[in-house]
This record gives structure tokens, C-alpha cells and sequence, in this order.
């Protein structure tokens, strides 16, 4: 009789684990080498059971982590008023952001054009990940008017919250004016920002917000982790 791979076995062992709850959603599996002493076999063996879960999407690789069991995507509302907290604790899960970077430079033709600014306008551009759980969902650019807002850089660095920020420099309400949703690939940047591989698929969200005047005051790009986060849409959000 014909016998399955060694490493196939490993994989629906702790495939069947999972399953009765032995590892969580966001648990983390033994290392390669721990797998390798409970089952008697060489480190290759079980990266290629790891693999083969990884593929079934069971698991995922954080690099320089290791292995977690995957959770299944939370639904993420994209409408009027996004607000990246509200949504994340409405998970159920932890928010958090890491600062990537906040810098002033002239704004490019689509920066310009978004926020209704003249050609080559300072901007205030605040890159970094959104992070649920400590488990990063998204990475993102966002835009801002720099003369409206000449005090933003500093709150930026010091208050997590974007709505907050806006608030104290000035914006006490924004709304989303429009967004247009497309896929891409995940650059080797990326999948170092968001721990998955390179050419792992990307949701990504570019839109503008404005104020109850209707001036543009952010404009951002986001890009999602698609094994994530399912982003949804609701007729009555406002």
C-alpha cells in the first residue's frame, strides 16, 4: 500500500490540533527544530509540512517570528467616516500604529491634483503599518495640506490617532469624499512591512477626505494585507 509523505502526516497532525483548539487563531506553532525533535525527522521535513499549511491557509510566516495560525479576515467597513480604531476594536482586536516616517516635501501631480492644491504645494507625508493585535493589516501613505496644517508633523508623532491629530491642528470633522479600490502585488517592501511574501496579493485603497466644507484634507493609499482583512461596503454608511 502506497504511503503518504512523512511531512504530509506532520501537516494534518497539527492541522487536526488546530481544529480542537490546541493552537488559537494567532498562536504560535513550534519552531522548525521542535517539530523536528517530537517527530523524529529533519528540519526539511517539517519546513515542508509548514509549507504545505501555509499554502492550505492554515498558517503564516512572520519574518524573524515564525509561524502563527492564521486568522480568519475580519470585516473592515469602508464608508463616510473610516476611522482605522473604531473598526479594529469593533473586532474585537488590539489597534495600534507604527510610524514609518513624517516628512514635508512638494506634492506631486496626483498629491496636487487630490487635494486641490497648486502644482509642487508642500505636503506633509505620514507613512507607516496599522497593526491589529500586534499582527500588521496595512500599510499606508497619507497626505496633508502643509500650510493649512504647519504644526501636523509634530502631532503626527506624538498623538497615534490621525482623527485626533486633525482635530488639534484645526479639523474638527472630515468625512471620505471617494475611494477607488484596486489589487496588487505585494513589493519586496511591502512583504517586509507586512510580513508575507513578495507577490502576496494587496487590496489597495486610494482615497481623499474632506472637511464639512468640502475641502480635501487628506489624501491617502493603503494597501491590505488580503489575507486579513475583507473590506466591506454598506449603503447606509454615513
Amino acid at each position: 500500500m502506497a504511503r503518504s509523505p512523512i511531512w504530509k502526516s506532520i501537516a494534518e497532525e497539527l492541522a487536526g490540533e488546530i481544529g480542537r483548539g490546541l493552537y488559537r487563531a494567532g498562536d504560535k506553532l513550534p519552531t522548525e527544530a521542535e517539530l523536528s525533535s517530537r517527530f523524529g525527522v529533519n528540519r526539511h521535513t517539517a519546513r515542508r509540512a509548514l509549507a504545505d499549511m501555509a499554502e492550505r491557509g492554515l498558517v503564516h510566516a512572520r519574518r524573524g517570528a515564525g509561524v502563527f495560525v492564521q486568522a480568519a479576515p475580519f470585516d473592515y467597513p469602508i464608508g463616510g467616516r473610516v476611522r482605522f480604531s473604531q473598526n479594529i476594536r469593533a473586532s474585537g482586536r488590539l489597534p495600534e500604529k507604527r510610524v514609518l516616517r513624517v516628512e514635508t516635501r512638494p506634492a506631486d501631480t496626483p498629491e496636487a491634483e487630490a487635494l486641490a492644491l497648486p502644482a509642487g504645494a508642500p505636503v506633509i507625508v505620514y507613512e507607516g503599518l496599522s497593526l491589529a493585535e500586534g499582527v500588521a493589516i496595512a500599510h499606508f501613505v497619507s497626505c496633508f495640506p502643509a500650510e493649512r496644517m504647519p504644526c501636523l508633523p509634530e502631532t503626527l508623532k506624538e498623538v497615534p490617532s490621525v482623527t485626533e491629530a486633525l482635530r488639534l491642528n484645526g479639523v474638527a470633522d472630515y468625512t471620505r469624499a471617494h475611494t477607488r479600490l484596486t489589487a496588487e502585488a505585494a513589493t519586496p517592501t511591502q512583504a517586509l512591512h507586512l510580513a508575507t511574501r513578495e507577490g502576496a496579493p494587496l487590496l489597495r485603497s486610494e482615497g481623499v477626505n474632506i472637511d464639512p466644507e468640502g475641502v480635501p484634507v487628506e489624501y491617502g493609499l493603503t494597501w491590505f494585507a488580503g489575507d486579513r482583512v475583507a473590506l466591506t461596503f454598506s449603503a447606509d454608511e454615513s
